[in-house]
């Protein structure tokens, strides 16, 4: 039985991972692991809250990792943060280190220079899909998230907040990739195969911030 670590982002695609390696019987998947913007104390990127990520990672029966950055977080001070989470998970027995990447060959060319000569694998589970295909099945396999940070520059401000469903990709433009690879959209994941109940939120404030949109997704209160 290999021990992963997997790279949670919050949104679908580290969802469908985790979907993924439960299904094989070899792995466990021990950990996840997110890193958390210092000044906002939030997921990078993703801009979800820690106290959603937190119940995110309760729904999903997986212990949580959180690795905090700066911002902005120069390359070397991520990297130095990449060193001490794969130390500390070499300490622990861990095999491999899991992520959601779809098709960006720099992205994982770069994860790969990362983890030479620690003795940690890295794993692509979903590396190579049809990013269309692999979008509707997300959706009919039964995922749930909601649009939480948007590209305006190439996507209409107003799905922002939209949930990641059958419409949401009907309605997105020919040269945006239905699963966002490219930046174009993130998402956080609320409901699903890998959930043992669905993650309590509203949709709260959109807001534009250092060229991108922004949804405020709100935990009970």
């Amino acid at each position: 039985m290999k021990r992963v670590w997997l790279w949670w982002s919050s949104g679908k695609d580290s969802a469908w991972t985790l979907h993924v390696l439960r299904n094989q019987p070899a792995i466990e998947v021990s950990a996840l692991v997110t890193t958390v913007n210092e000044r906002f104390d939030r997921v990078a990127m993703h801009a979800v809250r820690r106290d959603l990520l937190q119940a995110q990672a309760r729904s999903a029966g997986a212990e949580l990792r959180i690795v905090r950055i700066p911002h902005p977080c120069p390359n070397a001070d991520y990297e130095a943060a990449f060193r001490n989470t794969v130390e500390e998970a070499r300490k622990e027995g861990v095999a491999c280190m899991a992520f959601g990447d779809l098709f960006l060959d720099d992205v994982r060319s770069y994860r790969e220079r990362l983890l030479e000569n620690t003795g940690i694998e890295p794993l692509f589970p979903l590396w190579g899909r049809d990013t269309r295909e692999l979008a509707q099945e997300m959706v009919d396999g039964g995922l749930r998230a909601t649009i939480t940070c948007l590209d305006p520059k190439v996507l209409p401000r107003e799905l922002a907040g939209r949930e990641f469903d059958s419409s949401f990709l009907a309605e997105l433009p020919e040269d945006v990739d239905p699963c966002g690879e490219r930046g174009e959209f993130h998402t956080f994941a609320w409901a699903g195969p890998v959930f043992s109940a669905p993650v309590a939120c509203t949709v709260g404030e959109t807001l534009e911030r250092e060229g991108f949109v922004f949804t405020d997704l709100i935990p009970p209160s």
